[in-house]
């Protein structure tokens, strides 16, 4: 596969690997991804309409200790293919079903606006729950060795992950970042206690929502 993207992101996956993780790589463009509609049906019983494969990246996902998300720059944005899948994990997001993990994200592009997807890759992660531990971009233009110089950086992108996962560091600015997020979901699975109260009970366990 010739994705330059996918090449940034194994180098992070090599550094992790390299640390003692186990590896997986989801390669989303490979999938069959409906677009949300917005329909809200997820919210009632934590299913969606769509039959197609967003469950088995969402499987995935869940059964990670740490997530690395990796996109080209489109347009000054993610690709098309990223941002529906961010889309169709609005739930993940409102019930913070990765919240505990931790994460990074890259981004490739060619001449600007790596590092701000990038960063809005981390945004995303920090909606989930995610704390982050970084994020890097390569400008690739016409330069055949960008990648290459970044292969070090991204290798210790990787480790550093792994490193997070057992330290469990905390990072202040993102915790509240997130506590602000779920005083909004908060209302979201309190309004839905009834078609889901084993996930309304999980909010309570986990202090996030007092019991009324």
């Amino acid at each position: 596969m010739r994705s330059r993207t996918r090449r940034l992101a194994g180098f992070v996956l090599a550094g992790a690997k390299d640390a003692g993780a186990e590896v997986d790589i989801i390669e989303i463009a490979d999938l069959r991804i409906t677009p949300c509609t917005a329909c809200e049906s997820c919210s009632l019983d934590g299913k969606c309409v769509f039959a197609d494969d967003l469950s088995v990246a969402y499987d995935r996902m869940l059964d990670a200790d740490g997530l690395v998300l990796a996109s080209p720059v489109y347009v000054d944005s993610v690709s098309g293919q990223m941002k529906i899948f961010i889309d169709r994990l609005a739930d993940a997001m409102h019930y913070q079903a990765f919240a505990g993990k931790y994460g990074c994200s890259v981004a490739t592009t060619g001449v600007s606006g790596g590092d701000a997807v990038a960063g809005y890759l981390n945004h995303v992660l920090n909606y989930f729950g995610v704390t982050t531990v970084g994020g890097m971009s390569v400008a690739l233009d016409d330069d055949a060795e960008a990648l290459d110089r970044a292969e070090d950086a991204a290798r210790e992108l990787g480790r550093r992950l792994v490193r997070a996962i057992d330290e469990r560091p905390q990072y202040p600015d993102q915790e509240a970042e997130m506590a602000e997020n779920r005083e909004y979901f908060a209302g979201i699975v309190r309004t839905n206690r009834d078609w889901r109260p084993d996930e309304y009970e999980r909010w309570v366990r986990a202090g996030w929502i007092r019991e009324e």
